[in-house]
């Protein structure tokens, strides 16, 4: 810790800039993520459930991907203070380009978000550290701390960024996330009097926010009170820290490199060669996010040779799945990742195979592990995709006030369409979400709008609601950081309990634990959908629960993931390991896209959404089967656990290091 640097609650004060700043970055970030898919389905774009699973799988892969080279970059040219400078102005640009109804602006965005997340998400990490000496037994604490931020931003986008964008219109819900993004790059950059105020400030009025545009639904009230209240809390905190001392001028400053002796006009210096570099990185990154692929699922499967052809023909379901696997991997997002993928596990295994006997187990352990984490992830990212749209067309999400009477039929209503009527006739005529949508977009600046409804016979019983009792999908989005927000030092006194009695579990059995809460968690999305009501809906408890237990499978996994790398390998194939963690995160995203890709119930714009009662066997039958798998997943690792442990040697004396 720098000496001296003043101190709140025994932390670094400037710790609190960067929670404040990286809060503010997660809200920018889930915030557009919270609409991404809902933007490119519902908005100018018109895609089908196929394409735009694509697309996303795509840029949430290459989101976690390119943090390796920002980190990379920042360590030899740029340090990590102009480096997350740089990823937030790229950032805040993507944001600002989504509220263009363009198809170029829209990938452009991506590319824009994707490298600027690369260089601001792993080095403001890196400045956390960088303010604890490296004997520091409250390192642990500040990255707990920061944890917070982290969640606390992304459980207040979805409730401010998702309902905004979904109620207002799309490029409300973008805005607020671009001022969210230079909202943390001002408190990050400006002196320490204004940052104070930019904190103060932005809490206050993302609260006040919460308070008035939400849901009327005393549940919805009751989450915007704590994130409320929790943005005033840490907001004073960090007034009072910055009080006492900003961020240290030394934290995250640039390496001392020699300027390169050539002119462009000048004297160059390494670290605008990086900014051009990166300028003329964007159009590539556009290609890979676009999801363009040079041949289709059926065609890469044509590609076989002709007797494992033969052996699938027939095969419906087995040849279906082959065909969305090549027709993904040949995408070129797809295509990058398979072959980094390949080259860095080949290469690990090498290396590993060279190893003495413990260091050479305990190498055995990371990869393990890592295909574990992998499928976790793919798994559980499904959040963002399939499960976004089962809560937008099958779940619940309305506090009906009144139903329809048996002695309403033959008359004509004034209604505010909700989701209530959907899978209902009107005059004839199924009312769908497409529908409601079309409607929706039509009326923007007048939310409360009415239609009316002829009641037919088999009305009877249909729910009738005001919009504002019905709660947009996308903040649904916001139950997994808040139930970490809640249970997440929970789980670490947890921990901490069991280990001074010699009890904490292994992290492999934490592994295994995770998977399988994960694995429960889909179970109870399943079980929803076996018990929907007779028009497909499901009640938004089942939806709650399997957040919960996925919250919980996360506690178990992803806090131990990273600790375990460092750990584990060998001192110099550390950081190669590292980087191999981070890729195997990102390939977990294109594998979530492909999985979410069985789920797909609706085409391109023109073709309408099935009825809940339709949709609703799709996702019930691909969430049990995620159930069943993550579930014996759970139960291999827990099979592989006492071996694994052993091959740990946690308590041998030499730790592998010098291997």
């Amino acid at each position: 810790m720098h000496a001296s640097q003043p101190q709140l609650f025994g932390h670094p004060a400037g710790l609190f800039t960067l929670f404040f700043a990286e809060m503010w970055e997660r809200f920018s970030y889930y915030g557009m993520r919270a609409l991404l898919l809902f933007y490119m389905l519902k908005g100018f774009l018109g895609y089908g459930d196929s394409d735009a699973y694509a697309v996303y799988g795509a840029y949430t892969a290459l989101v976690y991907l390119t943090p390796f080279f920002g980190g990379m970059l920042a360590d030899r040219l740029l340090g990590a203070r102009r480096a997350v400078i740089l990823g937030g102005l790229l950032m805040a640009a993507g944001h600002l380009l989504m509220t263009i109804e363009s198809s170029p602006a829209f990938f452009a965005a991506l590319a824009l978000l994707i490298c600027g997340n690369g260089f601001f998400k792993p080095n403001i990490s890196t400045m956390v550290g960088s303010l604890y000496p490296a004997a520091s037994g409250k390192r642990d604490a500040g990255f707990t701390l920061f944890y917070m931020g982290i969640n606390l931003g992304a459980a207040m986008s979805p409730l401010l960024c998702g309902y905004i964008g979904e109620t207002y219109g799309w490029h409300y819900g973008f805005g607020l996330a671009t001022v969210g993004m230079l909202t943390g790059i001002a408190v990050f950059v400006a002196p320490r009097r204004i940052a104070q105020v930019l904190i103060l400030a932005g809490a206050l009025a993302a609260a006040v926010g919460l308070a008035v545009f939400r849901p009327d639904s005393v549940a919805l009230i009751a989450v915007n009170l704590f994130v409320a209240v929790a943005l005033v809390v840490a907001g004073g905190c960090a007034w009072v820290a910055l009080e006492r001392g900003g961020l240290p001028d030394d934290v995250g400053a640039p390496p001392d490199m020699p300027r390169l002796q050539h002119r462009v006009g000048g004297l160059l210096s390494r670290q605008w060669l990086v900014y051009l570099a990166t300028l003329a990185a964007v159009p590539v990154v556009m290609l890979l996010v676009s999801g363009f692929s040079p041949v289709t699922g059926g065609e890469a499967l044509m590609l076989l040779p002709e007797r494992f052809l033969a052996e699938l023909q027939g095969g419906g379901a087995t040849s279906q799945v082959l065909a969305v696997v090549l027709g993904e991997m040949s995408r070129p997002a797809g295509l990058v990742l398979v072959i980094s993928g390949a080259v860095a596990l080949g290469y690990l295994l090498r290396q590993t195979l060279r190893l003495d006997k413990v260091p050479r187990e305990r190498m055995f352990v990371v990869l393990v592990l890592t295909f574990f984490s992998l499928a976790f992830w793919a798994f559980f990212e499904q959040a963002g995709s399939s499960v976004n749209n089962f809560t937008d067309r099958n779940v619940d999400r309305v506090a009906e006030t009144r139903v329809v009477t048996a002695a309403e039929v033959g008359q004509q209503i004034r209604l505010q369409p909700t989701q209530e009527q959907l899978g209902y006739y009107n005059g004839g005529e199924r009312f769908g979400l497409d529908d409601l949508d079309a409607l929706r977009d039509a009326n923007r600046a007048d939310p409360a709008f009415e239609i009316d409804w002829r009641v037919a016979p088999d009305n009877v019983g249909m729910g009738i609601a005001r919009r504002d009792d019905e709660t947009p999908a996308s903040v649904f989005q916001a139950l997994n950081p808040i139930y970490i927000l809640v249970f997440g030092l929970a789980f670490t006194a947890l921990w901490g309990f069991l280990g001074a009695r010699r009890l904490e579990p292994a992290t492999p059995y934490k592994f295994a634990l995770g998977l399988t809460q994960l694995g429960l968690g889909f179970g109870a999305f399943y079980l929803g959908a076996a018990f929907a009501d007779e028009r497909g809906m499901v009640a938004a408890a089942w939806l709650a629960l399997g957040y919960l237990l996925h919250t919980s499978g996360e506690l178990c996994l992803s806090p131990v993931g990273l600790a375990m790398v460092t750990r584990l390998s060998p001192a110099r194939l550390v950081s190669t390991v590292m980087g191999a963690w981070f890729l195997a995160t990102a390939f977990s995203q294109f594998v979530a896209a492909i999985i979410a890709q069985f789920t797909g119930v609706a085409g391109a714009q023109g073709q309408s959404v099935p009825a809940p009662v339709d949709s609703l066997p799709v996702y019930g039958g691909v969430f049990g089967n995620i159930a069943l798998s993550a579930i014996a997943l759970g139960v291999v690792c827990f099979a592989l656990a006492p071996l694994l442990t052993r091959w740990m040697h946690t308590r041998a004396t030499d730790d592998g290091r010098d291997g």
